[in-house]
C-alpha cells in the first residue's frame, strides 16, 4: 500500500530539520544539553568539546554538535567564539611620547634649538628626533657657548622665531652661568644640566658601569674617562655610549627636563596679533 500521508514528520532527528541559530559559547552562558538535560554555564573547552558547570560545581564535556543545546528552551548550535584581535599597542618614541603613525615631518620652522656640540646633537636626535621632526624643529650644534650672546643677537629671535639653548654644566657661579646671564631676550630660553659633558648625562648603568670615573682637575675630562675605562680615544668611546642609548630611560632626569622645556618653548604657537 502506498503512503497516504507522505513521510512521517516525526521520523528522524527533528532538530536537524529546521534552521537552528548558532550562538557563541561565551564564558558563563547558561545552556542545557538537549539529550541529557544537564544544565550549566560555559567554563571552557577541552578537545573540541564545550565544558559546562552546573550549580553544584559538577562539570561535563559536550561535543559541539548541531542543535545539541537548549538556550531559554529553544534549540541552538553552540560554536567556539572566534579569537578577538589583540588591542593595538600604542607605540612610543624614544622620548616616551605617543608615536603618530603616517605623519610626515613638517617643513622646518624658524624656531631652533641650539646645543653645544655634535655629541649633544646626536644624543638629542637619538631620543627626541621623532618628536622634533613632527614639530618641524631643527637642532643645531654650536662650537661651544663662549660667544652665545652675539650669536643670539645675530639669530634675531622674535615671537615667531624662538630659540632654545641647551647648555652643559649649567650650575651656579660657573663660567656657563655667567655667559647665559647675558642673554635676556624673552624669546630665548636657556636650560641646561649639571654634568661636565653631555656624555655624563647618560646613565652609567646603560654602559654597564657603576659610576662615571672621577677625573682629576686640570685633566681633559673625556680623555680622563677614556683612560679610566680602558678605551683608546674619545671617538671610540662616544660610539659605544651612543649605541647604548635607546630611549629617555637611558639618560638622567635633568637632561630630560631641560629638553622637554625647550621643546615646549619653541613650539608655542605665536599669539594672535
Amino acid at each position: 500500500m502506498g503512503r497516504r500521508y507522505g513521510d512521517d514528520v516525526l521520523a528522524g532527528d527533528w532538530r536537524r530539520r529546521r534552521t537552528i541559530p548558532e550562538v557563541d559559547a561565551e564564558p558563563d552562558l547558561v545552556v542545557e544539553d538537549a539529550d541529557s538535560g544537564f544544565c550549566g554555564a560555559v567554563v571552557g573547552f577541552e578537545s573540541g568539546a564545550v565544558v559546562l558547570e552546573d550549580r553544584h560545581g559538577r562539570r561535563r564535556n559536550f561535543p559541539l554538535l548541531p542543535a545539541a543545546f537548549l538556550l531559554d528552551g529553544a534549540p541552538v548550535t553552540l560554536r567556539r567564539p572566534r579569537p578577538t584581535a589583540a588591542p593595538a599597542v600604542r607605540q612610543r618614541t624614544a622620548s616616551g611620547s605617543v608615536a603618530v603613525a603616517g605623519v610626515r615631518a613638517q617643513v622646518a620652522k624658524a624656531s631652533r634649538i641650539w646645543v653645544e656640540g655634535v655629541h649633544d646633537a646626536a644624543l638629542v636626535e637619538r631620543i627626541w628626533g621623532d618628536d622634533l621632526r613632527i614639530e618641524g624643529v631643527v637642532v643645531e650644534p654650536l662650537d661651544g657657548i663662549d660667544e652665545l650672546d652675539a650669536q643670539v643677537r645675530a639669530f634675531a629671535p622674535g615671537p615667531q622665531r624662538r630659540l632654545g639653548v641647551l647648555v652643559d654644566h649649567l650650575v651656579p657661579r660657573s663660567k656657563e652661568s655667567r655667559i647665559v646671564a647675558r642673554v635676556t631676550s624673552p624669546y630665548v630660553l636657556v636650560t641646561g644640566h649639571p654634568y661636565v659633558d653631555v656624555w655624563q648625562a647618560v646613565k652609567p648603568a646603560a654602559l654597564g658601569i657603576r659610576a662615571w670615573p672621577v677625573v682629576p682637575p686640570g685633566r681633559p675630562w673625556k680623555e680622563g674617562v677614556c683612560a679610566a675605562l680602558g678605551v683608546a680615544e674619545p671617538a671610540e668611546l662616544w660610539r659605544i655610549i651612543l649605541s647604548r642609548v635607546n630611549s629617555f630611560a637611558d639618560v638622567e632626569t635633568p637632561l630630560i627636563n631641560s629638553m622637554e622645556r625647550l621643546i615646549d618653548f619653541v613650539t608655542v604657537p605665536p599669539a594672535d596679533d
